[in-house]
């Protein structure tokens, strides 16, 4: 079938019913109800979007030469890393990387998977391994919508973040079937859950001695018997583009994901309590494959909240040198992040025959300051729009014949910007500051892909250390009666101490 558009997604949005709790109700009709309905039409737009342009997002299938998403492509060279870089852009654009898991994030996931069968053929999983190259083929050619949950629910963080044998939250492996295994258990946070047509189960935190009935990975579609998603309060609202021009389109949702005893068919595992497999496989090629992907919509969005940041200052007329100073911080925040990426890309190399991804440093840097930065980021938007933010008039006040030209004269911006043209700007720096979902988006940015400390401790193990550890060395290896190449006093006393 190749890339799919619009109309054809939400057409199995609606075929499909899975079992979707939010507020007080079980949602039946996901592409109709208030809490899903504006994200579900985005989505829509976004899987349109690779077909109106064309150029940037789809290649034929290596196989059958249909067209599919460049998220789904296995890189073979440097340039298809840039060429996929393209199509990554154009959806980070559409939704101002204010949607962390459009469907590009796993599609480019499971290629990368897909790109190393022999990491997870290891260790006697040759059959996960191909079930897994079978599943990206279908993943690519229906142009599936996929979720993942990879994170066990906390219960007692004195008990730590993995699971041990016995604990009887955790997803885990209860029995064999003749047709495959049965999961039973919890696992959070599916974001994307109500409009995804499956999700997958893959490895998150290495699980000690004696936890394989916890070492699992499949994928299965989302109206499963069995499987349930608990979803947060939604922070979606009517479709009305100018009071709420991202809270009424960009809520991806979030589910606590609960399998009970689901059945999952054999050729969808990936890993049966291998947990050898389990505890390696996402300590190589995952992470700079799948960072290409996070961190373009995550410059992206650095970049939309410095215009945005900009478009407020001079609504108002703020040239003051502490505003100036933090919209240069933000652009810094930005730059950084384009010159991270770009980076990666153009060290991109051959990281098993045949498959290239990008180098991974500057990612990993780029990772662990994000979680940092976007708090940040919100901050400054708040102090320079400070109490404006909560100045905005509705489209229906700017429209009231009595309350208009009022607004109109008290309410407009600096030098000529009417009322109307202030309050959009207001309006959309409030939905990205200040609404719901903006708290839900800041939240998000701190614990994406772990937090801040994680991620520094994380990049600190990984960061090649030969250079820094060579400028230190020639000062600590040098011997201390050696003749100075320029005259300068020598400590005595100190070369004393230290022999």
């Amino acid at each position: 079938m190749g890339a799919r558009t619009g109309t054809e997604f939400l057409a199995g949005l609606a075929q499909s019913r899975p079992a979707v709790w939010v507020g007080d109700e079980q949602v039946t009709a996901v592409v109709d109800h208030p809490a899903f309905a504006g994200a579900a039409h985005t989505l829509a737009a976004v899987f349109d979007l690779q077909h109106e342009a064309r150029a940037d997002c789809l290649v034929p299938d290596p196989e059958t030469g249909e067209p599919i998403n460049a998220s789904h492509l296995i890189p073979r060279s440097r340039a298809d890393v840039e060429f996929r870089h393209r199509g990554l852009q154009r959806t980070a654009e559409f939704t101002v990387g204010l949607m962390g898991r459009t469907p590009d994030y796993m599609n480019v996931t499971f290629a990368g998977f897909a790109a190393r069968p022999d990491e997870w053929g290891a260790n006697g999983n040759e059959r996960g391994a191909a079930n897994l190259v079978a599943y990206q083929k279908l993943l690519r050619r229906r142009d599936l919508a996929l979720t993942h949950t990879i994170i066990n629910p906390t219960i007692d963080k004195a008990q730590g973040d993995v699971p041990a044998a016995g604990n009887d939250v955790a997803l885990r492996k209860v029995a064999d079937t003749a047709h495959g295994i049965v999961v039973r258990g919890a696992r959070i946070l599916a974001t994307l859950a109500p409009f995804a047509d499956e999700i997958a189960v893959y490895p998150a935190h290495p699980l000690p001695e004696g936890a394989d009935a916890y070492a699992l990975a499949f994928s299965i579609p989302c109206d499963t018997p069995g499987l349930k998603f608990v979803c947060r309060d939604s922070c979606a609202v009517r479709r009305n583009l100018f009071d709420h021009p991202l809270s009424s389109r960009f809520d991806e949702q979030d589910a606590f994901v609960i399998f009970d005893d689901v059945e999952v068919p054999r050729d969808r595992v990936f890993i049966d309590g291998n947990r050898d497999v389990y505890n390696r496989v996402m300590t190589t090629s995952w992470f700079p494959n799948v960072m290409q992907q996070t961190m373009i919509r995550g410059q992206t969005k650095l970049e939309f909240a410095w215009g945005l940041a900009t478009r407020v200052a001079e609504a108002i007329g703020d040239r003051s040198p502490a505003t100036l100073q933090m919209l240069g911080e933000l652009w810094t925040f930005a730059e950084f992040a384009r010159a991270a990426v770009r980076t990666a890309e153009t060290e991109a190399f051959e990281w098993a025959p045949g498959v290239w991804f990008p180098h991974g440093d500057t990612l990993a840097a780029l990772r662990a300051a994000l979680p940092v930065w976007f708090p940040r980021v919100a901050e400054i938007i708040t102090l320079i729009g400070s109490h404006n933010l909560l100045a905005a008039p509705t489209a229906a006040q700017l429209a009231d014949p009595v309350l208009a030209p009022l607004v109109g004269h008290y309410m407009r911006g600096a030098g000529d910007l009417g009322a109307t043209e202030r309050a959009r700007i207001f309006r959309l720096a409030w939905d990205f500051v200040g609404s719901a979902l903006a708290a839900r988006n800041t939240l998000y940015e701190r614990f994406y892909l772990t937090s801040a400390a994680r991620n520094y401790q994380f990049a600190h193990r990984l960061a090649p250390k030969e250079r820094a550890a060579g400028l230190v060395d020639r000062f600590l290896k040098e011997p201390l009666d050696a003749t100075p190449t320029r005259a300068m006093p020598v400590d005595d006393r100190a070369v004393r101490l230290a022999q």
